[in-house]
C-alpha cells in the first residue's frame, strides 16, 4: 500500500526531529528537510506540536514492533529474551544515524508532565514495561512487574551511556547485570 502525504510526511518529519531535535526544528527546516511545503504540513497538522505527536506515535510502534520482534529471533525462551533485550539493544546502538532514545529527548524537551508530547514518551515507556513484565510472568519469575522495571533501568542506562559515549559495550555491560538479576530472581 502507497504512502499517504500525511503518512509521508510523518516519516520524513521524524527523521528530522531524531536528528536534530525538537525545539531546534522550526516549520523552515522541516519545509527544506522533507520537501514537503508548509501549506501541505498545515493541512494536514495545525500546529508543530501535532507533527511531533505524530512522529513520535510512528516512533514508538516501530522501536516497539523491532525491539519485541528481534527479542523474539534471538531468543526461543522468555526469560532468554528478556536477556536478548540488550543484545538487540547493541545491534540498535551500532546503527548508522545512532542519537540515543528520542523518547527521553522529546520529555526532557517537553518537561511538563502534563504536556502531550511528555505523556506520549511516558506512554512509550510504559507500553515497554508492560510487554516485558509478560515476558517475565510467562519466565515464572515470582515478582514480574519489579523485575521489569529493573531491567528496564538497566536498558535506559545503557541507552544514556551508549549515546554519551561513556563506555566501550554498554549493552553487554548491561546485559551481564540482566543475567545477574535474573539469576537472583530465581533463587
Amino acid at each position: 500500500m502507497r504512502p499517504t502525504k500525511r503518512d509521508e510526511l510523518v516519516q520524513k518529519a521524524l527523521t528530522v526531529f531524531y536528528q536534530n531535535g525538537f525545539h531546534a526544528t522550526g516549520m523552515d527546516t522541516l519545509v527544506k528537510q522533507t520537501g514537503i511545503s508548509k501549506t501541505s504540513m498545515y493541512k494536514h497538522f495545525r500546529t508543530k506540536e501535532e507533527l511531533i505527536l505524530a512522529a513520535l506515535r510512528l516512533r514508538d510502534e516501530k522501536f516497539r514492533n523491532w525491539l519485541c520482534r528481534r527479542m523474539e529471533e534471538l531468543a526461543d525462551t522468555p526469560k532468554d529474551q528478556l536477556v536478548a533485550m540488550f543484545d538487540a539493544l547493541d545491534e540498535w546502538f551500532k546503527e548508522p544515524g545512532y542519537k540515543g532514545c528520542m523518547f527521553v529527548k522529546a520529555s526532557s524537551e517537553y518537561q511538563d508532565a502534563s504536556h502531550p508530547i511528555h505523556m506520549q514518551c511516558a506512554d512509550h515507556k510504559r507500553l515497554l514495561e508492560r510487554h516485558i513484565t509478560g515476558l517475565a510472568e510467562k519466565a515464572g519469575i515470582s515478582d514480574p512487574g519489579q523485575i521489569a522495571r529493573r531491567l528496564l533501568l538497566l536498558k535506559e542506562g545503557a541507552i544514556v551511556t551508549s549515546h554519551l559515549g561513556l563506555a566501550d559495550n554498554p549493552a553487554g555491560e548491561a546485559k551481564l547485570a540482566a543475567i545477574d538479576l535474573l539469576q537472583a530472581a530465581a533463587r
